[in-house]
């Protein structure tokens, strides 16, 4: 029998698991030890270091709930959940970019018509979204559901609004026939990640970005179409290029044209501020999307 020492634990540790016999669940193990080693041995952390993180791990887990989610902020402030994102969405380049779903999704969103406000009196200067979905092909793709979920124009989510029992500021869109939407909200602004957690506390220590520049969540499935979850992002928002997760693609920087009155995209006449935004999402077939297999 072989009595481990530092040098030789991680081999014993590899070799144990090469009995795995699920392969896949083989090659994610011995990769997770070969690496999680590397970085001990690198870093060399004293047992109460090694100790912290683990209780902040606990802490994580904890404040994880239906509607929190606390590892998914934890993937997406260290740049993971944007690389797992690449990896499973290697599009072909005319097709919308994804990017991260982030923890604040909620499913279940209301029905909302076309044309209809999701945001119910939701703080904020009214904002309209229109445009159109369609394929590769340029065909337009009718019946396409755009599940849509942003902050309110105070830069708070559903989850962070206790006084709140119902939706808040998401709703689910169809595209007509002719592929096109027409939405009505109110403009997101930009806003922090949440702050008062174990992920903002390690932020904060760190001293790196912890804000988010202003956008609008989608989430677009059709039949016969790979899904795509991605953002509208403010042009001109001062943080775009310091992003606290790492999700802005320049195809999805869009105009929020700003008009101080007149006739919407719905018709009626506003004589106070509103916000234009239109974007074309174009979708992949699912026999040309390319995942990671």
């Amino acid at each position: 029998m072989t009595y481990v020492t530092e040098d030789n634990l991680t081999g014993i540790a590899l070799e144990r698991w090469q009995k795995t016999p699920d392969l896949r669940l083989r090659e994610v193990m011995t990769s997770l030890i070969k690496h999680l080693h590397a970085f001990v041995r690198e870093t060399e952390p004293t047992e109460k270091e090694w100790f912290t993180a683990i209780e902040w791990l606990t802490r994580t887990g904890k404040m994880c709930t239906d509607k929190r989610q606390e590892f998914i902020l934890t993937s997406d402030v260290l740049g993971v959940s944007m690389l797992v994102d690449a990896i499973n969405h290697r599009f072909d380049t005319g097709a919308t970019p994804t990017t991260v779903e982030g923890p604040f999704h909620v499913a279940d969103a209301p029905e909302v018509a076309n044309g209809g406000d999701m945001a119910k009196g939701a703080p904020g200067t009214p904002c309209y979204v229109t445009g159109t979905v369609r394929g590769l092909d340029g065909r337009p793709v009718g019946g396409a559901v755009l599940d849509l979920w942003q902050t309110d124009g105070e830069g708070l989510y559903e989850a962070q609004r206790d006084n709140i029992t119902g939706p808040w500021m998401r709703g689910l869109y169809h595209t007509q026939p002719d592929g096109s939407f027409r939405i009505r909200t109110v403009a997101p602004i930009a806003y922090s990640i949440p702050m008062d957690g174990t992920v903002g506390e390690l932020v904060q220590h760190a001293k790196v970005p912890y804000m988010r520049p202003a956008h609008i969540h989608f989430c677009i499935a059709a039949n016969g179409y790979h899904r795509v979850v991605t953002h509208l992002f403010q042009d001109g928002d001062k943080f775009i290029e310091t992003d606290a997760v790492y999700g802005v693609k320049s195809p999805l920087i869009v105009d929020f044209k700003l008009k101080q009155s007149g006739k919407t995209p719905a018709g009626e006449m506003l004589d106070t501020p509103f916000y234009e935004v239109a974007f074309d999402f174009v979708l992949q077939p699912q026999a040309q999307a390319i995942a990671a297999e």
